[in-house]
Protein backbone atom coordinates (compact mmCIF):
# COMPACT_ATOMS: atom_id res chain seq x y z
CA UNK A 1 0.00 0.00 0.00
CA UNK A 2 1.49 3.81 -0.72
CA UNK A 3 1.56 6.41 1.38
CA UNK A 4 -1.60 8.46 2.22
CA UNK A 5 -0.70 12.02 2.59
CA UNK A 6 -4.13 13.09 2.62
CA UNK A 7 -4.69 10.60 5.44
CA UNK A 8 -1.38 12.19 7.14
CA UNK A 9 -1.90 15.70 6.68
CA UNK A 10 -5.70 15.14 7.95
CA UNK A 11 -4.86 13.29 11.01
CA UNK A 12 -5.60 14.71 14.49
CA UNK A 13 -4.54 13.75 17.65
CA UNK A 14 -6.04 13.35 20.87
CA UNK A 15 -4.47 15.17 24.25
CA UNK A 16 -2.34 13.21 25.69
CA UNK A 17 -2.30 12.80 29.70
CA UNK A 18 1.08 11.92 31.24
CA UNK A 19 1.19 11.89 35.33
CA UNK A 20 4.82 11.72 36.81
CA UNK A 21 6.71 12.06 40.19
CA UNK A 22 10.06 12.85 41.19
CA UNK A 23 10.70 9.07 40.72
CA UNK A 24 10.85 9.19 36.55
CA UNK A 25 12.87 12.34 36.69
CA UNK A 26 15.25 10.89 39.04
CA UNK A 27 15.39 7.55 36.51
CA UNK A 28 15.42 9.57 33.23
CA UNK A 29 18.95 11.36 34.73
CA UNK A 30 20.27 8.26 35.27
CA UNK A 31 19.35 7.30 31.91
CA UNK A 32 20.74 10.28 30.29
CA UNK A 33 24.17 8.85 32.76
CA UNK A 34 24.02 11.17 35.66
CA UNK A 35 25.39 9.67 38.76
CA UNK A 36 28.38 8.01 37.06
CA UNK A 37 30.23 9.66 39.96
CA UNK A 38 28.08 9.30 42.56
CA UNK A 39 29.80 12.20 44.66
CA UNK A 40 29.24 14.54 41.83
CA UNK A 41 27.22 17.45 43.43
CA UNK A 42 26.24 18.66 40.25
CA UNK A 43 24.81 15.22 39.08
CA UNK A 44 23.13 14.89 42.53
CA UNK A 45 20.55 18.05 41.66
CA UNK A 46 19.39 15.73 39.45
CA UNK A 47 19.51 12.86 41.70
CA UNK A 48 17.83 13.45 45.05
CA UNK A 49 14.12 14.14 45.71
CA UNK A 50 15.38 16.42 48.24
CA UNK A 51 16.82 19.15 46.30
CA UNK A 52 15.93 18.12 42.89
CA UNK A 53 15.83 19.74 39.21
CA UNK A 54 14.36 18.38 36.79
CA UNK A 55 16.25 18.37 33.31
CA UNK A 56 14.57 20.34 30.38
CA UNK A 57 14.87 17.44 28.05
CA UNK A 58 12.52 15.30 30.12
CA UNK A 59 10.03 17.11 28.59
CA UNK A 60 10.45 14.62 25.19
CA UNK A 61 9.46 11.34 27.58
CA UNK A 62 5.89 13.41 27.99
CA UNK A 63 2.75 12.83 26.60
CA UNK A 64 4.58 10.25 24.08
CA UNK A 65 2.30 9.52 20.71
CA UNK A 66 3.18 5.92 20.49
CA UNK A 67 3.29 4.04 17.27
CA UNK A 68 0.18 5.93 15.95
CA UNK A 69 1.96 6.28 12.15
CA UNK A 70 2.26 2.08 12.28
CA UNK A 71 -1.58 1.97 11.42
CA UNK A 72 -2.38 0.29 8.11
CA UNK A 73 -4.66 3.06 6.85
CA UNK A 74 -1.35 5.65 6.25
CA UNK A 75 0.52 3.42 4.27
CA UNK A 76 3.96 4.16 5.85
CA UNK A 77 6.37 1.60 5.39
CA UNK A 78 6.79 1.96 9.29
CA UNK A 79 9.85 -0.49 9.05
CA UNK A 80 11.81 2.58 6.88
CA UNK A 81 10.97 5.24 9.64
CA UNK A 82 14.17 6.61 11.31
CA UNK A 83 13.91 10.01 14.18
CA UNK A 84 15.67 12.08 11.93
CA UNK A 85 15.82 15.40 14.06
CA UNK A 86 14.47 16.77 17.26
CA UNK A 87 14.26 20.47 18.32
CA UNK A 88 12.66 21.75 21.36
CA UNK A 89 12.06 24.99 23.27
CA UNK A 90 11.71 24.90 26.83
CA UNK A 91 9.61 27.97 27.99
CA UNK A 92 9.06 27.05 31.99
CA UNK A 93 11.06 24.50 34.40
CA UNK A 94 9.20 21.03 35.30
CA UNK A 95 8.65 20.68 38.72
CA UNK A 96 9.56 17.60 40.59
CA UNK A 97 6.38 16.05 39.98
CA UNK A 98 2.83 17.43 37.77
CA UNK A 99 0.51 15.88 35.64
CA UNK A 100 0.63 16.95 32.03
CA UNK A 101 -1.31 17.09 28.82
CA UNK A 102 0.23 16.63 25.30
CA UNK A 103 -1.11 18.14 22.20
CA UNK A 104 -0.06 17.46 18.75
CA UNK A 105 -0.36 18.10 15.44
CA UNK A 106 0.98 17.68 11.95
CA UNK A 107 3.20 20.57 10.51
CA UNK A 108 4.48 19.28 7.28
CA UNK A 109 4.69 16.39 4.62
CA UNK A 110 7.47 17.00 2.29
CA UNK A 111 8.89 14.83 -0.96
CA UNK A 112 12.39 13.94 -1.39
CA UNK A 113 11.74 12.17 -4.32
CA UNK A 114 11.90 8.67 -5.23
CA UNK A 115 13.70 6.19 -2.97
CA UNK A 116 14.83 9.57 -0.81
CA UNK A 117 12.23 9.29 1.36
CA UNK A 118 9.11 11.40 2.49
CA UNK A 119 9.72 14.00 5.47
CA UNK A 120 7.09 14.25 8.54
CA UNK A 121 7.57 17.55 11.12
CA UNK A 122 5.18 16.82 14.23
CA UNK A 123 5.11 19.44 16.71
CA UNK A 124 3.78 18.58 20.60
CA UNK A 125 3.21 21.36 23.31
CA UNK A 126 3.17 20.07 26.64
CA UNK A 127 1.00 21.81 29.24
CA UNK A 128 0.43 21.67 32.73
CA UNK A 129 -3.01 20.07 33.47
CA UNK A 130 -4.13 21.96 35.95
CA UNK A 131 -2.51 25.68 35.51
CA UNK A 132 -2.45 25.22 31.81
CA UNK A 133 1.05 26.13 32.04
CA UNK A 134 3.24 26.06 28.60
CA UNK A 135 6.39 24.20 29.61
CA UNK A 136 7.72 23.26 25.90
CA UNK A 137 7.33 23.09 22.51
CA UNK A 138 8.36 19.93 20.77
CA UNK A 139 9.32 19.46 17.16
CA UNK A 140 10.38 16.00 15.78
CA UNK A 141 11.43 15.26 12.75
CA UNK A 142 11.25 11.80 10.95
CA UNK A 143 12.54 10.04 7.75
CA UNK A 144 10.10 7.91 6.18
CA UNK A 145 13.08 6.38 3.83
CA UNK A 146 10.66 3.76 1.78
CA UNK A 147 8.08 6.58 1.08
CA UNK A 148 9.28 8.88 -1.06
CA UNK A 149 8.04 9.83 -4.70
CA UNK A 150 4.48 10.59 -4.04
CA UNK A 151 4.34 14.21 -5.61
CA UNK A 152 4.14 15.91 -2.76
CA UNK A 153 6.03 19.29 -2.08
CA UNK A 154 9.73 19.47 -2.06
CA UNK A 155 11.41 19.45 1.67
CA UNK A 156 12.99 22.64 2.24
CA UNK A 157 16.86 23.33 2.10
CA UNK A 158 18.37 24.71 4.61
CA UNK A 159 21.44 26.76 4.97
CA UNK A 160 23.97 24.72 7.64
CA UNK A 161 24.48 26.64 11.10
CA UNK A 162 28.48 24.58 11.99
CA UNK A 163 30.45 27.79 11.59
CA UNK A 164 33.71 27.61 9.38
CA UNK A 165 36.22 27.63 12.18
CA UNK A 166 38.44 25.53 14.73
CA UNK A 167 35.67 24.70 17.46
CA UNK A 168 35.70 26.88 20.23
CA UNK A 169 35.38 23.90 23.08
CA UNK A 170 35.81 20.56 22.98
CA UNK A 171 34.34 17.66 25.41
CA UNK A 172 33.77 14.25 25.58
CA UNK A 173 30.95 11.95 27.16
CA UNK A 174 31.11 8.09 28.04
CA UNK A 175 28.53 6.15 27.64
CA UNK A 176 27.85 3.66 30.18
CA UNK A 177 27.81 0.25 28.70
CA UNK A 178 24.25 0.02 30.73
CA UNK A 179 22.69 3.13 29.46
CA UNK A 180 20.30 1.65 26.66
CA UNK A 181 18.43 -0.37 29.58
CA UNK A 182 17.78 2.34 31.81
CA UNK A 183 16.95 4.87 29.45
CA UNK A 184 14.10 2.65 27.68
CA UNK A 185 12.60 2.71 31.64
CA UNK A 186 11.30 6.52 30.39
CA UNK A 187 9.04 4.58 27.60
CA UNK A 188 10.89 4.07 24.86
CA UNK A 189 10.52 -0.25 24.91
CA UNK A 190 11.87 -0.63 21.43
CA UNK A 191 13.67 -4.07 21.45
CA UNK A 192 16.33 -2.38 19.07
CA UNK A 193 17.35 -0.37 21.95
CA UNK A 194 18.05 -4.31 24.62
CA UNK A 195 17.37 -6.88 23.00
CA UNK A 196 20.16 -8.49 20.93
CA UNK A 197 18.57 -10.24 18.76
CA UNK A 198 16.11 -7.42 17.60
CA UNK A 199 19.66 -5.17 17.08
CA UNK A 200 20.46 -7.90 14.86
CA UNK A 201 17.41 -8.33 12.57
CA UNK A 202 17.68 -4.79 12.53
CA UNK A 203 21.23 -4.59 10.80
CA UNK A 204 23.57 -3.96 14.24
CA UNK A 205 25.81 -6.47 16.00
CA UNK A 206 24.36 -4.96 19.46
CA UNK A 207 21.89 -2.47 20.60
CA UNK A 208 22.44 1.06 20.29
CA UNK A 209 21.49 3.84 22.25
CA UNK A 210 18.29 5.88 21.86
CA UNK A 211 18.62 9.09 19.87
CA UNK A 212 16.95 10.68 22.06
CA UNK A 213 19.35 9.71 25.10
CA UNK A 214 22.39 11.19 22.71
CA UNK A 215 20.21 14.35 22.66
CA UNK A 216 20.07 14.59 25.92
CA UNK A 217 23.35 14.08 26.52
CA UNK A 218 23.86 17.16 24.16
CA UNK A 219 22.00 19.10 26.56
CA UNK A 220 24.06 18.32 29.44
CA UNK A 221 27.96 18.67 27.75
CA UNK A 222 26.86 21.75 25.92
CA UNK A 223 25.59 23.55 29.04
CA UNK A 224 28.36 22.38 30.85
CA UNK A 225 31.23 23.54 28.54
CA UNK A 226 29.89 26.52 28.26
CA UNK A 227 30.26 26.54 32.13
CA UNK A 228 26.26 27.02 32.51
CA UNK A 229 23.89 24.11 34.44
CA UNK A 230 21.97 22.07 32.28
CA UNK A 231 18.89 23.51 33.42
CA UNK A 232 19.36 26.35 31.70
CA UNK A 233 19.43 24.73 28.46
CA UNK A 234 16.21 26.95 26.41
CA UNK A 235 16.21 25.12 23.50
CA UNK A 236 17.80 22.24 22.23
CA UNK A 237 18.08 21.07 18.41
CA UNK A 238 20.08 18.48 16.55
CA UNK A 239 20.30 16.20 13.48
CA UNK A 240 21.01 12.80 13.97
CA UNK A 241 23.68 11.39 11.85
CA UNK A 242 25.08 8.35 12.83
CA UNK A 243 24.65 5.46 15.37
CA UNK A 244 26.01 5.52 18.97
CA UNK A 245 26.43 2.21 21.16
CA UNK A 246 26.41 1.55 24.30
CA UNK A 247 30.12 2.01 25.93
CA UNK A 248 30.99 4.43 23.29
CA UNK A 249 32.41 7.88 23.84
CA UNK A 250 30.71 11.11 22.29
CA UNK A 251 32.96 13.90 21.28
CA UNK A 252 31.66 17.04 21.17
CA UNK A 253 32.88 19.76 19.05
CA UNK A 254 30.93 23.15 20.23
CA UNK A 255 31.22 27.07 18.94
CA UNK A 256 29.81 29.21 20.76
CA UNK A 257 27.55 31.86 18.96
CA UNK A 258 25.75 34.41 20.63
CA UNK A 259 23.89 32.95 23.97
CA UNK A 260 24.29 30.00 23.00
CA UNK A 261 26.54 27.45 21.24
CA UNK A 262 26.44 25.02 17.75
CA UNK A 263 27.75 21.81 17.85
CA UNK A 264 28.49 18.46 16.39
CA UNK A 265 29.62 14.63 18.06
CA UNK A 266 31.58 12.09 16.82
CA UNK A 267 32.64 8.77 18.05
CA UNK A 268 35.91 8.53 16.92
CA UNK A 269 35.82 9.73 13.02
CA UNK A 270 31.75 9.12 12.66
CA UNK A 271 29.51 11.77 12.93
CA UNK A 272 26.50 11.21 15.13
CA UNK A 273 24.98 14.87 15.76
CA UNK A 274 24.95 17.36 13.46
CA UNK A 275 23.54 21.11 12.93
CA UNK A 276 23.22 21.01 16.74
CA UNK A 277 21.91 24.49 18.31
CA UNK A 278 21.84 24.92 22.39
CA UNK A 279 20.76 28.05 23.67
CA UNK A 280 21.01 29.01 27.18
CA UNK A 281 18.87 31.00 29.22
CA UNK A 282 16.99 32.95 27.18
CA UNK A 283 13.76 31.14 27.93
CA UNK A 284 14.15 31.19 31.74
Amino acid sequence: MAIRPDLLLAHRFAGVSHKYAARDAILYALGVGLGRDPLDADDLGFLLEDRLEVLPTFAVTLSALGMWMRAPEFGVDFSKLVHFEQAASFHAPLPPAAEVVGKARIVSLADRGEGRGAVVVLEREIHDAKAGTLYCTLVQTVLLRGDGGFGGPPAPLAPSIIPEREPDARASFPVDLRAALIYRLSGDWNPLHCDPEAARRGGFDRPILHGLASYAIAGVVISRALGESPTRVSALRCRFSGVVFPGDAIDFKIWREGAGAAFQAFVGERKVMDQGFAALGAAR
